[in-house]
């Protein structure tokens, strides 16, 4: 039997990235992502909009730029693997199902960057009756 578990997703951080270390060293950043889904109500015909929040963990060199470059609100694409986490906590079982990111590729422009590029500035004149040619 062959099994494949790949998961993309394109959404913008909805908290900043939280990083920690291993005892090996190596970093883990973790951040969440709202991915929005546009779909077409059959009953009445209306757009509507759903809005699902993925948990992302990164390892590595990886996890050391996400937690260097990406803030809440920035756009990102994700792939990676799902993960299923169990644990117990005051004798409840508890599980969640989180993105193993591979791959983070930061989407729109450096943080504080304006999103469009801004038109040079008009050279200052003096006068306007100056380049009156009559």
């Amino acid at each position: 039997m062959v099994t494949f578990n790949r998961v993309i997703l394109a959404g913008n951080l909805t908290r900043d990235p939280e990083t920690r270390f291993l005892p090996s060293g190596d970093a883990v950043t973790s951040f969440s992502i709202a991915v929005n889904s546009k779909y077409k109500a059959k009953s009445s015909n209306e757009a509507k909009e759903e809005v699902s929040f993925f948990d992302v963990s990164v390892f590595g060199k990886t996890a050391e730029n996400c937690a260097e470059y990406l803030s809440k609100g920035r756009p990102v694409l994700v792939e990676g693997r799902l993960r299923q986490r169990s644990w117990e906590t005051d004798g409840v079982k508890r599980s969640k199902i989180e993105v193993v990111a591979s791959n983070v590729q930061f989407l729109g422009g450096p943080r504080g960057a304006s999103a469009e590029p801004s038109a040079p500035a008009a050279p200052a004149r003096e006068s306007q009756d100056d380049d009156i040619p009559f």
